[in-house]
Order: structure tokens, then sequence, then C-alpha cells
């Protein structure tokens, strides 16, 4: 049944903060780490991680951006095929601010649905992965 609803839903990805999942690979969990543009620049930090329940991979980085102690705060969502490097420090992905700011915010209290995550990745010039 759970597969079902989920391709009713039109969702693939999970939240992880809303899933039971665990990551196969510990490291792959960014949340909280600041992210910045390959010049040094900080883009925004990671607020959670969007899990592809099969494979148990981190798919997409929930990006918080701008504001202020949260307030006025954008989300961007960012495929993490887009991650060049993670450090201490946070996480460099190969894209500029303006690409990422290009890209219209969404609602994190919203899954987005799976027409929003493939029209993301042809933005950011990735294959989906399914």
């Amino acid at each position: 049944i759970g597969m079902t609803e989920r391709i009713h839903q039109g969702v693939e990805f999970v939240k992880l903060r809303d899933s039971d999942l665990r990551l196969k690979d510990p490291e792959q969990d960014v949340r909280g780490l600041e992210v910045y543009e390959r010049g040094g620049d900080q883009i925004g930090s990671v607020g959670d991680l969007y899990i592809d329940e099969q494979e148990r991979k981190v798919r997409l980085l929930e990006v918080g951006a701008g504001g202020f102690l949260g307030m006025g705060e954008k989300h961007f969502l960012i495929p993490a095929e887009a991650i060049a490097s993670v450090g201490e420090d946070g996480v460099t992905i190969d894209h500029s601010r303006e690409k990422v700011a290009g890209y219209p915010p969404f609602d994190p209290d919203v899954e987005p649905e799976s027409n929003y995550q493939r029209a993301l990745y042809d933005y950011y010039g990735y294959p989906f992965p399914y």
C-alpha cells in the first residue's frame, strides 16, 4: 500500500526529519552546516535533507537563506549532485548564489511534488535519478 500511496501523491523523496530512516552513510548528514558557492560566498545553511527511501541516499538539500533568526528566511532545494565538497566548515556547491536564488523558493511545510523535483533537476542540469 505504501508504494501506491507514494506514487499517487507524486512525491519522490521524503524529508529526513519526517521519516524514521537512517542514512547508510552518516557522513551524508550535513544538516546544520553552512552552504557556500565555489567563490567562498555563503548562500545559507542546510535545514534538512530529502532522502530517497529505497536507496537511503541524500537527494536534495533544503537550504535556508537570508532573514534574521529564521524570520524572512527563504527556502531553496538543491540537488545533492551539486555538492562539490563537504568539510567541517560547511558544504560547497558548484553553483552561484544567483543560480540558487533564481529558482522559486518552496514552502518547507509542504512536500515538494515529483514535478517540482524533476523541474529542479532540469534547472540545475542534472539527470533525475529515476
